[in-house]
């Protein structure tokens, strides 16, 4: 089974049967798009609650 967790003020892990496989950029600043490079830490990403209708 595949999962998407979004880290808080991190990135999107992908995992493939209860081990992480990728972990994909929200900030928009790592230098390996679409993979993050841990650049989230040094600009300070921050996160605003939303809610998504279903």
């Amino acid at each position: 089974m595949v999962k998407i967790m979004a880290r808080e003020k991190g990135p999107y892990l992908v995992e493939v049967d209860g081990q992480v496989k990728a972990a994909l950029c929200r900030c928009g600043h790592s230098s390996n798009k679409p993979f993050c490079d841990g650049t989230h830490k040094k600009v300070g990403f921050q996160v605003q609650p939303h809610v998504v209708a279903l």
